[in-house]
């Protein structure tokens, strides 16, 4: 109860109780009284400002080893807004001979019904000897006024040591590896998870890229030789082979139209190489082109006597005709010289749309290295820092 209600209470009472004695008693009796009442309010007061402060304390392990650490915590409840002075501890003091403090936590307020605040505060506690410690109330002020908590205890117990056998010793104990947890390890295992199913998908389009064969693209530079240069050129051949004094003139015969065909139609511009010699004959007539028309009619019936009827001509008439072919192709020429000619070849659809599908299969698998390859640093870099 607050000083100030108890003296309102009081007040009324008193004064009428010294008026009525001062009618009824002595002088002496009355000094008495009073004395009484003064000690009674005195106590009173005491007992309620008592009442509006506690201090607990507490420790969570009633026993330790040697060595281990305990936590006592203290408890002070009090009016809100009241100022409480704690002890000056520091780490590395000792609480009482014995018992060392290793860690003060702050001041942590919680706020109870009634305007009460509770104020506590956790010491982490040690010992190194085999005791029962004692440990008295802590001390503090409240408002300038001093308060004590309660005493608690602390037992310290040590390992037997067997002093009966002293030869009979163990070896240390091999070091413990630390727990497994999946916490530090699940990013590693999805990440290679995820680098195997990479692996997978970098083989399948390997194979596909393979399975695709690539459209191979070569851009050729022709020599283009006039007509007549290329017809003199296989005459001059015929020539070094002697095959106009040879035995076998249906195949001197042979060569020697098909090349004279050959210039026919590509001086003349038409399907010389599937006509007959009579359909040639007049094709050149037509074209008004009569330059030696009857020696080249004589020179193709005679190769088509020789090819089909067997028959045999005499080494004379086989020059005679060599020179006839040359004369008619030196006559019917058109000059010009060799030009080089650039030939690119044209890709169909389905060749383009292949030539894409290589492009998307080899940038997939750039991809995919690249990514591989930043995996397997993340992995390898993680894995020897959990390791070390």
């Amino acid at each position: 109860m607050n000083i100030r209600v108890l003296s309102h209470i009081t007040k009324p009472f008193l004064s009428a109780t010294f008026a009525d004695w001062r009618t009824s008693t002595d002088r002496g009796m009355h000094s008495r009284a009073r004395l009484v009442l003064v000690a009674v309010f005195a106590v009173a007061c005491a007992v309620s400002v008592r009442a509006q402060v506690s201090i607990e304390a507490a420790i969570d392990s009633v026993q330790i080893l040697i060595g281990e650490q305990a936590h006592m915590t203290v408890d002070v409840t009090a009016n809100e807004g009241a100022r409480i002075s704690w002890p000056q501890l520091q780490p590395r003091q000792y609480l009482v001979p014995g018992v060392e403090i290793i860690e003060i936590t702050d001041a942590d307020t919680s706020h109870l019904d009634n305007n009460k605040v509770k104020v506590s505060r956790t010491l982490t506690i040690t010992a190194f000897d085999e005791k029962l410690y004692s440990i008295p109330g802590m001390e503090l002020k409240v408002d300038g006024k001093a308060f004590k908590g309660n005493t608690c205890a602390l037992k310290v117990l040590t390992l037997d040591v067997d002093t009966v056998h002293p030869n009979q010793f163990f070896p240390p104990k091999d070091v413990q590896d630390n727990p497994f947890l999946w916490s530090e390890w699940s990013p590693l295992f999805w990440f290679s998870l995820l680098a195997l199913l990479l692996t997978v998908a970098l083989f399948y389009l390997t194979v596909r890229l393979k399975q695709n064969k690539p459209i191979i693209t070569h851009i050729r530079i022709v020599k283009k030789v006039p007509a007549h240069q290329k017809a003199l050129n296989a005459i001059d051949r015929i020539k070094a082979e002697k095959m106009q004094t040879s035995e076998d003139q249906k195949t001197y015969y042979t060569q020697l139209t098909d090349t004279l065909r050959q210039y026919i139609q590509e001086r003349f511009g038409f399907s010389a190489m599937e006509m007959t010699s009579g359909e040639i004959i007049e094709r050149l007539r037509e074209n008004g082109d009569k330059t030696m028309i009857d020696e080249l009619r004589e020179l193709f019936s005679t190769a088509d006597l020789v090819k089909f009827a067997k028959y045999s001509t005499l080494i004379n008439e086989n020059d005679l005709n060599l020179v006839n072919a040359i004369n008619f192709i030196d006559q019917t020429k058109v000059e010009g010289q060799p030009t080089e000619e650039r030939i690119v070849p044209k890709l169909s659809e389905n060749d383009q749309r292949t030539i894409k599908v290589r492009l998307t299969i080899k940038g997939f698998i750039y991809g995919i290295v690249t990514v591989l390859l930043l995996l397997l640093a993340y992995v390898i870099y993680n894995m020897y820092q959990l390791l070390n």
